[in-house]
């Protein structure tokens, strides 16, 4: 059966499906991680964001929120919430005593796979393209969920980037489309009833005699060797650069790289934890931090503020409760203490970045 993820004609069909054909088991479109969330209302409380910053998750968490929060706009509009048809296939299963059998990848692996496609410059592109679809939701009418119905909501969210990078909708789409499959197959039971976003049926229906390894979509690539030399590379020249400033303009040429570098990694960084309303020693922290961070790749200086933010502005529970209704909102990402936060580490280090590739060429007209 193929779903749209807001649409209440579809939430109907499952139920109804379900209920007739009784079936030995009912196969759903997510992994378990998903469907912890879904089932249990308590799963944001138990966020350890502390946890989520040293590992590096900020931006991935802030991503998965932002287009969670797209999807409560578009079903709050047509009076649903999002996943609701799969809330029902779960509860219809459990009325009709069929086994329920979860058939997506772990979402964790997908988006990691897709993370190690995009540079930094590329996850900037996402996040705001992320933030404008606010903007549109709006303009959603009902005939709208029919092309939703034909495309995953991701998918449609990322069109622009796809057609740059084919390979995300080769790892978001079609990749699933086999894992579902595969999944589908490995369902027990004579009758199966599986329940998937239609953007997948296509796909499903075309893998379906194939030979699938499934150990293969669950692979989590390695970075690319070119990240690994510009994560080096980019301070050394930064050193280097400073080092030949004093070698070829004396002492007052190599100070001025050294203020230059300074002063564009902790204005930017600083505007960054500014803009992300963070705690004014917050602030100070991303501005004293950022130029030695940007010189070191083990650290950045979103983390160290992040960190002094939660230190300083810790979230409550209230927090967490409200965290599902403030996301729906731009206005409530800043004012949820666990969103600003991820904004915070997002955009200090956005500013850190900007900061570094500000200072490089107008340290180099020094050497002039």
């Amino acid at each position: 059966m193929g779903t749209a993820h807001v649409s209440e004609e579809s939430t109907r069909l499952v139920e109804n499906v379900i209920r007739e054909e009784k079936p030995d088991t009912v196969c759903i479109e997510l992994c378990q991680a998903r469907y912890e969330t879904l089932t249990q209302q308590k799963t944001w409380q138990d966020t350890d964001l502390f946890k989520i910053i040293k590992e590096k998750k900020a931006f991935l968490l802030l991503a998965n929120l932002i287009l969670s929060a797209f999807q409560k706009r578009v079903g709050r509009k047509l009076g649903i919430q999002p996943g609701e048809e799969m809330r029902r296939a779960i509860a219809c299963a459990e009325e009709t005593g069929a086994r329920i059998h979860l058939a997506d990848r772990d979402i964790r692996i997908t988006l990691a796979r897709v993370w190690r496609l995009m540079g930094f410059w590329s996850k900037m592109k996402l996040l705001f393209q992320m933030l404008v679809s606010f903007g549109d939701v709006d303009d959603i009418e009902e005939e709208d969920i029919e092309r939703m119905k034909r495309e995953d909501v991701l998918e449609s969210l990322l069109s622009e980037m796809g057609t740059h990078l084919p390979e995300m909708r080769r790892i978001l789409i079609d990749e699933r489309d086999l894992y579902l499959t595969h999944r589908i197959r490995q369902a027990p039971g004579g009758k199966v009833v599986a329940v998937v976003g239609a953007g997948h049926v296509p796909g499903i229906k075309r893998a379906w005699d194939q030979t699938i390894r499934l150990e293969d979509l669950e692979i989590v690539p390695p970075r690319s060797p070119l990240a690994g030399i510009l994560k080096w590379g980019i301070p050394a020249l930064v050193l280097l650069l400073m080092v030949l400033g004093f070698f070829y303009s004396g002492k007052t040429g190599g100070t001025d790289m050294i203020k230059t570098w300074v002063l564009a990694n902790a204005g930017l960084s600083g505007l960054g934890a500014a803009l992300a309303l963070a705690h004014p020693l917050t602030i100070l922290t991303a501005v004293i931090a950022a130029p030695f961070t940007s010189l070191n790749p083990m650290i950045a200086a979103g983390w160290v503020a992040g960190l002094v933010q939660i230190f300083l502005n810790k979230p409550k529970v209230s927090d967490f409760e409200r965290l599902s209704e403030d996301i729906v909102t731009i206005r409530g990402f800043w004012t949820n203490k666990i969103t600003r936060i991820l904004l915070i580490v997002v955009m200090t280090n956005l500013g850190s970045s900007l900061g570094t590739f500000v200072a490089i060429p107008l340290m180099a007209r020094f050497m002039a």
